[in-house]
């Protein structure tokens, strides 16, 4: 049993519960996520509307809440209690759409907050012509109505002298109701209830969708008490039996039955004063009888508690799942883009982009076609070869330069575009990846800037080859060279050497041709700068250029990081969570 000291304790551990629930967010659309976000809510609905409130206040009034199927008698029930006209009933289904909570003048300081139910907003005051007492609009409260029109979300309070101190009825919507935010509203009542006083009828005391609820009430050890409504006289031993029967099997044979035979209502449309007395009585004994009232209130409130941590977990799992999904499609994207930096690396060094195009403009920056038969001879010939192109006038290098720029730049852009196809395909293969591309859609494929940037990349990767060339040739006999052959040329002679680290991939008669470019390129340089500078500037321009194409493919990732911001579950959420429903079990 529950003691006031005990709450206080349990207060602070169910508090911190609650804010690992309220952080337990499960954005990421993937298989499973329904019911997690539906676990959250009722987590959520429940510590605020019952279990926080209750701990607070153990001596509070009990909170008996009506609920049953659609024309299973409730208004009417409760109308009947109170002997006045406080819940509307009728043949119009819906009837109850805003719930009524009916207490004693003395209990309403209870009511008139957001000790309970925080998140209806509060309108008092009882039906037109009732025998109800009006009151104000609770101070504080959410902007409503004296005259008791009610607004969406909202409960009505209605004050009554018929009910006994200790004990409110609150008549909830039907648990089957046409409307789903009827149906989910009454859920979140019967979870917010010390007792459930549940409402059928003989024909449809076996309904599927009671049981399910009468199975969560024993699942949680939450106090019930079944009001059997319309029974024929005749049949009311074999459906009480049998009704008993069903009870026993989940767990609910404590529950009383009130048995209400079929008869006709009175003129006010109350049910016979004799059919209501027993639930009536049981009702007031229960409000007037402190200890009875007090266990009650013990009983559903450690069953509760007592939920929390199966609830908890599951609502852990859930949160794991999200963090798993969401690493795995940020792990997609990684994947891709560092692929695509690997692709580009050994584009450049492979000898792809000596190929077609610029092995032509190769031919004709160095000579003709017979250049290349000079390769094969000595060094020493190469070598005077280079020295007598260095002393002459070469000719332009401009087309060189422009097929090299274009060769690079198509490579980076290719393997770009290639790494966004890729991340596309994954997410839609993956959970989760398929709805968070429907809402980024512009993640599907490069950004609209990709290609200018790349050919910024290009450029400005030139611009600091020329660099290099200008920093190594700074005493006057390189610097007189470089200005023989053209700075230019000489940085288009320097791109040949990055991207001719071998011919390998070249098929057929372009591995002799591409093998001699490269060392006769190489050999242009090392006549200028000696081999061990030509060596540290081609490494050089080959780790700058690769350093700006992961930047620009970062900044191309990095849309995808966007993305899953908005979705993005905290490593280490899920065993937070688990932790405060260990500490709230611990307490108890």
């Amino acid at each position: 049993m529950i003691s006031s000291d005990d709450a206080m304790s349990m207060l602070g551990a169910v508090t911190t519960l609650r804010e690992e629930v309220a952080r337990a967010e499960l954005p990421l659309d993937i298989p499973g996520v329904t019911a997690g976000r539906g676990t959250r809510e009722a987590l959520l609905k429940q510590l605020d509307d019952y279990v926080i409130p209750r701990l607070r206040s153990l001596d509070a009034p009990l909170l008996a809440v009506v609920g049953g199927s659609t024309g299973a008698g409730k208004s009417t029930l409760v109308n009947s209690i109170v002997d006045d006209e406080v819940s509307r009933s009728g043949v119009l289904r819906p009837t109850t759409t805003t719930p009524v909570l009916v207490h004693h003048p003395q209990d309403e300081r209870w009511f008139l907050d957001d000790r309970i139910l925080p998140g209806l907003h509060r309108v008092t005051g009882a039906l037109s012509g009732s025998k109800g007492t009006a009151s104000g609009t609770a101070s504080g409260a959410a902007p409503s109505t004296s005259t008791g029109t009610a607004t969406e979300a909202s409960m009505r309070l209605v004050r009554s002298s018929s009910l006994p101190p200790g004990m409110a009825l609150l008549d909830a919507p039907d648990i089957d109701s046409v409307v789903s935010a009827n149906r989910a509203l009454a859920a979140q009542l019967l979870a917010a209830a010390d007792l459930w006083l549940f409402v059928t009828t003989a024909a449809r005391y076996a309904d599927a969708v009671p049981w399910d609820l009468l199975r969560q009430a024993s699942e949680r050890g939450t106090a019930v008490a079944i009001v059997l409504d319309r029974v024929p006289p005749e049949a009311m031993a074999d459906i009480r039996s049998h009704l008993a029967g069903m009870l026993r099997e989940q767990g609910l044979s404590t529950a009383p039955i009130f048995g209400i035979p079929e008869a006709a209502l009175t003129a006010q449309g109350r049910l016979p004063e004799t059919d209501v007395a027993r639930v009536r009585s049981w009702l007031t004994a229960l409000a007037s009888d402190a200890r009875a009232r007090s266990v009650i209130v013990r009983q559903t409130l450690e069953g509760a508690l007592g939920s929390l941590d199966q609830r908890a977990g599951l609502l852990a799992t859930a949160t794991a799942e999200q963090h798993a999904a969401v690493a795995a499609l940020h792990d997609a994207a990684d994947a891709a883009y560092r692929d695509a930096v690997r692709a580009v690396e050994q584009g450049v060094t492979d000898g792809t982009l000596l190929r077609g195009e610029v092995l032509a403009r190769w031919q004709e920056y160095v000579g003709t076609g017979e250049f290349f038969k000079q390769v094969e001879s000595t060094i020493s010939r190469v070598r005077d070869r280079v020295t007598a192109a260095i002393k002459g006038n070469p000719p332009p290098s401009g087309d060189l330069g422009e097929a090299l720029q274009s060769g690079v730049a198509a490579l980076i852009q290719s393997q770009g575009e290639g790494a966004a196809a890729t991340v596309a395909r994954r997410w839609r293969q993956l959970p989760g990846g398929d709805a968070l591309l429907q809402s980024h859609s512009a993640v599907a494929k490069p950004s609209a800037d990709f290609t200018a940037a790349t050919e910024r990349l290009v450029r400005d990767w030139q611009g600091e080859l020329l660099d290099l060339v200008r920093s190594e040739g700074k005493d006057r006999r390189t610097t007189a060279r470089i200005a023989a052959y053209g700075l230019n040329g000489i940085g288009v002679v320097l791109m040949l050497i990055v991207f001719a680290h071998t011919g390998g991939l070249l098929a057929g008669a372009e591995v002799g041709i591409a093998g001699g470019t490269a060392v006769l390129a190489q050999k242009v340089l090392e006549a200028i700068f000696g081999d061990q500078a030509v060596r540290e500037m081609a490494a050089t321009a080959r780790k700058r250029l690769l350093e700006r194409v992961r930047d620009l493919y970062a900044a191309e990732q990095q849309r995808y990081d966007e993305a899953l911001r908005g979705v993005d579950i905290q490593a280490g959420r899920a065993e937070r969570l688990a932790d405060a429903a260990a500490a709230v079990k611990a307490v108890r």
